[in-house]
């Protein structure tokens, strides 16, 4: 098995080169998901490939966060530069990126990124389809699942083997960028899974301890190594692109030693204690062993990695008093964890006293005041995540950039990207812009009602409790078709799950007056448990007639593989798996239509391309965008119809973890005051806002831009008999109890 490390510095990658790695992954220098850590200029980057490839090393670009259509030009670039370097591999997450990449760059392999979601056989053996090489799987999959995957599907397969962990399934995690438009899926995640949250319910939960609900431990999986080369897995991945060049050494080495001799219970001891000088956080075995692993979250404690110095006992002048568990000296690399907000701040330690006299360093059990950052407070935790030699030692590289300038500047044919720009109506040397300044509004200006209106001569004024757009209602029970509806939908979308699919086996007639309107959603998560009952649910409702599917992850075309009718020949009739063809003179029945949820994350024009090649119909944007990425992805004519959710509560984050801390339905308050309420779905936990988001205000907007249609969404709520009478009559004014509803990134930047 190839051995991956990660580096985020030229420290850390001379350190994984030395240490033993196979393989070394990098961010690309604009588009990666660690966009929080410096950038590597191309130069480093070409210094890093060429000194790699002189010690056998592979090294793999993680291009993996989600791009926005201003950024074509600049992916673009960045692909033809990483395409001339001879990079072994890019790490891909964005479904523009790879339609790019597979267009116009064929010498670059690509590998599917842990964001795209690949969490059963189906979706992987959609990537190999798509001409992905290698598929790095979500880190909840078990050694038994994996398995399954490996013999079903011929591609490579990679897993995180040590490291950090999200709480989340990764590609599905709006938790950031829901609190203020960071988002994780374009490397910006603010982690606020690490703060300590407070159960805030009277009744059933309150009471319950607060804690670091959603931190979790690291994985360590060394011991598992024999496993997961019997499962099948091609490279064992190493997170850890922020973490420091020690502790990348000591964790390549030990698994390095682990790999080269296996079975051999004196060189695994060696292995194990190199991993206790790390500096991480409590290690468990992650999912492998078990889908709902006891130990993967300690909530007493915040998760943070390093060695615990010691809580804060007085602080004055920003100089703190404590009493030291471990040793420390002045360099030590230190994060001070506030306990008060949840925030935490990383420093070298710059001064260590015992009263008036000043010390290099202090033994474990002394009591001493340290030097802090502004803002620490009594009671604060204070941990030791590299030692100051060390990194000394480790700011030795041999790497020169400074000699690949001219190699770099003389890079790319300007040629070939003047014809790429041809080709696809952008330039490539500056951000694309659709509409100017006097075309559209200001950023944070909303046009108005009449203003839209009077722009669009001839329209009819609409009633007040009427979309100037199409709109599609989607529910996830049966119950919320017992809401009002101001005027009636032009589509009815439900989530299939075991739960409505035995409602719709007694209310079958409830849904009469939406036969031909109906639309079965599926989850964005199915495991590969869970296949076998999505098949047969899904044959039997297509037999009975229904055509029509919102598909949660690109892999779930696939479950209408099989089960599709053939496209009908001109004049001829056809009809769905399982049905009879009706009598002469009848209309044929429709096609199989597939509508892309907002799930599979689309930002760009370019992903729309990939979409419409793959057979759907229409797709929706991505529910974080903003206001200026949706004139310009709607500022010229794209392969599919496009809509928008534009009501409800969506998941800020989906996980497999069910842990018996959780309190299911009650509200839980972060310590910045931000409310968020776990729930169940579809097998998983989800986690959303205490209330809904609303874009109802801005549809005559949409309308405008050309969206093809809003979805008002009441899954995961129990909506009132009034909740969308109330929801459509908002047209900007307060909401519930007086206050504006979020309108998530809409009205702000999604960075």
């Amino acid at each position: 098995m190839e051995l991956l490390a990660p580096a985020g510095t030229i420290e850390a990658f001379e350190a994984a080169v030395e240490s033993g790695a196979d393989a070394i992954y990098i961010g690309a220098p604009a588009f990666n998901a660690r966009a929080l850590a410096r950038h590597f200029s191309l130069t480093e980057v070409a210094a890093m490939i060429d000194h790699a490839h002189k010690n056998r090393v592979k090294v793999y670009l993680a291009m993996n966060s989600l791009m926005k259509e201003e950024e074509i030009g600049k992916a673009v670039e960045e692909l033809a530069a990483l395409e001339a370097l001879k990079a072994d591999a890019l790490i891909v997450q964005d479904l523009g990126i790879s339609y790019l990449a597979r267009k116009f760059f064929p010498g670059l392999r690509l590998h599917a990124s842990t964001l795209m979601g690949a969490h059963n056989s189906l979706n992987v053996r959609q990537f190999s389809e798509m001409d992905f090489k290698r598929v790095v799987l979500a880190r909840e999959m078990t050694l038994a699942e994996i398995g399954q995957i490996h013999t079903q599907c011929p591609v490579e397969l990679e897993v995180f083997v040590h490291g950090a962990l999200c709480f989340a399934y990764s590609g599905l995690c709006l938790f950031s960028s829901y609190l203020g438009g960071k988002s994780g899926l374009r490397g910006r995640c603010v982690q606020p899974c690490r703060r300590r949250y407070t159960w805030g319910a009277k009744g059933r939960g309150a009471g319950a301890p607060a804690g670091y609900l959603f931190s979790m431990n690291d994985l360590a999986g060394l011991e598992l190594i024999p496993q997961l080369r019997q499962a099948g897995v091609s490279s064992l991945k190493i997170e850890g692109r922020m973490r420091s060049a020690q502790y990348v050494g000591s964790v390549v080495k030990a698994y390095r030693l682990a790999l080269d001799n296996p079975a051999t219970p004196a060189v695994l001891a060696e292995a194990k204690e190199l991993l206790e000088q790390a500096m991480g956080r409590k290690p468990s075995l992650g999912y492998f062993k078990k889908a709902q692993p006891a130990d993967i979250i300690a909530p007493q404690h915040s998760g943070n990695i390093g060695l615990f110095l010691g809580k804060t006992e007085k602080v004055t002048a920003n100089r703190a008093q404590m009493t030291l568990k471990e040793p420390l000296r002045v360099g030590d690399r230190l994060r001070i964890h506030q306990e008060g907000s949840g925030e935490r701040q990383s420093f070298t330690l710059k001064g260590l006293w015992q009263g008036k006299v000043a010390l290099e360093q202090a033994k474990a059990g002394s009591k001493v005041q340290v030097d802090l950052p502004p803002g620490a407070q009594w009671g604060d935790s204070l941990y030791k995540v590299d030692i100051g030699e060390r990194s000394r030692q480790a700011a030795k590289n041999g790497i020169q950039p400074g000699l690949f300038s001219k190699k770099v500047a003389n890079l790319v044919d300007p040629r070939k990207l003047a014809q790429i720009a041809h080709f696809l109506g952008k330039p490539v040397t500056r951000p694309t812009t659709v509409k100017s300044r006097e075309e559209r509004p200001a950023r944070g200006q909303v046009q108005t009602r009449g203003q839209v209106q009077g722009q669009a001569q001839g329209r009819r004024s609409v009633p007040q409790v009427q979309l100037p757009l199409e709109w599609w209602l989607k529910i996830d029970d049966f119950e919320s078709l017992k809401v009002q509806l101001p005027t009636p939908p032009s589509r009815l979308v439900i989530t299939l799950s075991r739960h409505t699919f035995a409602q719709y086996g007694r209310q079958q007639k409830r849904l009469t007056p939406y036969r031909r309107r109906l639309v079965w959603a599926l989850p964005p998560v199915i495991l590969e448990a869970d296949l076998e009952f999505y098949r047969e649910a899904i044959g039997h409702l297509r037999s009975g007639g229904y055509n029509a599917w919102q598909i949660g992850h690109i892999g779930q075309r696939l479950l209408f593989e099989t089960a599709a009718p053939m496209p009908a020949e001109p004049g001829a009739e056809s009809a769905p798996a399982g049905r009879k063809k009706g009598r002469p003179g009848q209309p044929p029945p429709e096609r199989l239509l597939l509508f892309g949820d907002y799930t599979l994350n689309v930002l760009n024009s370019m992903s729309v391309q990939t979409l419409a090649g793959l057979g759907l119909s229409n797709v929706q944007l991505a529910i974080e965008t903003d206001r200026r990425n949706l004139f310009d992805v709607f500022g010229h004519k794209n392969a599919l119809p496009m809509g928008m959710t534009i009501y409800g509560l969506p998941p800020l984050f989906t996980a497999r973890l069910a842990s018996p801390f959780f309190k299911y339905d009650q509200p839980l308050i972060s310590p910045k005051g931000e409310v968020i309420v776990l729930k169940q779905c579809w097998g998983q936990t989800v986690a959303v806002a205490d209330q809904p988001f609303s874009l109802v205000p801005y549809s005559v907007e949409f309308a405008g831009r050309g969206v093809a249609y809003g979805v008002v969404d009441l899954s995961h709520m129990h909506p009132r008999p009034d909740e969308l009478v109330v929801a459509f009559r908002q047209s900007g004014q307060p909401g519930r109890g007086g206050r504006r509803l979020n309108t998530f990134n809409y009205t702000g930047t999604l960075l």
